[in-house]
């Protein structure tokens, strides 16, 4: 009698050693690294250690290089952390860039309107409560309209990006200076009121202590506390939440009031901090990218940090090969992609066991 039994075996682990996972990614890099330099030799017949110099040398080849890369993960990171609890919760917030930009025009507001009466350590707590007002608000309502209406958070979110977008559009139209430029340029140029001071000489430090004390608070908050208890209760269910006494409706309000407000704090941390200016373009794609940090860092903020240390440095190593060896952005992107490609099909491998079928147990199905 022939027993049909499949080539591969696929199951979901029950758990894994944080050794044998973290040694699975690692051996996903490695083979991302030399699928890339397989592809980088193919088409351009360059040293592919050469390219990896290059990038090393993009993103932290000087002080300032490295600071500014530093900057750039500050932002990504915060944002990560802002979506951790709702990620958890398995409220699929997808609104982040507008978050970001919400919080970034409250503070641009505050610095353009109370920037010639109000000193910088004023205008930096007006405008951090104001960028956490705006980004907790930005995070309610889609909760709201889940909580009470069950609308798919997914949509809702994602357009409400659209919705902060032109907000923000409409206001670099008020604030533009000088008028015709269609831009704000740079707010308070002159005087810098509103700047996060430099710290012992440093630009950006101020804007790392301020992202890596929320990581380490958003860490101890989901860990930890009770409400950090019940957002994973409502994640797992929420049938077993209600069973539990939890309100997921308060839940699910308090999260996306929390998940907002970190978001709207990286836009905040983007004018004040950074640009100090605001566009369209002060979250920049960085919504979407930080998805990716909470996902693979399994919400877990620390190892966010090193993920968005890493992406990072794949998109400012893809500029430097781009520039140094005159590829098209083309070409980078596609080293920066197989890189994430792996490192994101590692996770498969992390969640899932494969077994193939034995030569044995081959033969015994045929028999």
């Amino acid at each position: 009698m022939t027993k049909h039994e499949p080539l591969i075996h696929i199951a979901k682990r029950d758990g894994i050693a944080w050794w044998r996972a973290w040694l699975i990614r690692l051996a996903a890099a490695v083979l991302a690294l030399l699928v890339s330099a397989l592809f980088i030799y193919s088409l351009t017949k360059l040293n592919p250690v050469k390219v990896y110099a290059a990038m090393w040398e993009g993103a932290f080849g000087s002080p300032r290089r490295a600071w500014i890369t530093a900057r750039d993960v500050s932002i990504l990171l915060c944002i990560g952390v802002g979506l951790a609890p709702a990620f958890m919760m398995r409220f699929w917030n997808v609104g982040a860039e507008g978050q970001v930009l919400m919080g970034g025009c409250a503070t641009a507001a505050v610095l353009i309107y109370c920037g010639k009466t109000l000193p910088t350590p004023a205008l930096l707590a007006i405008g951090l409560a104001a960028s956490l007002t705006a980004g907790a608000l930005w995070g309610i309502v889609p909760a709201v309209f889940k909580a009470k209406w069950n609308t798919n958070e997914t949509l809702f979110t994602l357009m409400m990006n659209y919705i902060a977008i032109q907000l923000t559009c409409f206001l670099v139209a008020k604030w533009e200076n000088p008028k015709g430029s269609n831009s704000v340029g740079i707010i308070n140029q002159q005087t810098q009121a509103g700047w996060f001071p430099a710290i012992a000489g440093k630009q950006y430090l101020l804007n790392v202590i301020i992202v890596l004390a929320v990581a380490v608070g958003m860490f101890l908050y989901l860990k930890y506390t009770k409400q950090g208890y019940e957002i994973s209760v409502v994640g797992e269910s929420e049938n077993t939440a209600r069973y539990a006494g939890i309100s997921v409706r308060r839940v699910l309000i308090r999260t996306m009031a929390i998940s907002g407000a970190v978001c709207g704090l990286s836009g905040f941390i983007a004018v004040a901090g950074s640009s100090h200016t605001i566009s369209t373009s002060t979250a920049g794609g960085r919504g979407f990218t930080a998805i990716i940090v909470a996902w693979m860092a399994k919400f877990n903020t620390f190892v966010m940090i090193l993920i968005a240390v890493l992406l990072v440095f794949l998109e400012k190593g893809a500029i430097q090969i781009a520039s140094q060896f005159h590829l098209n952005d083309y070409a980078s992107n596609v080293v920066e992609g197989i890189i994430l490609f792996f490192l994101l099909g590692s996770e498969f491998f992390i969640q899932y066991s494969v077994r193939f079928r034995s030569h044995a147990q081959k033969k015994e199905a045929e028999a």
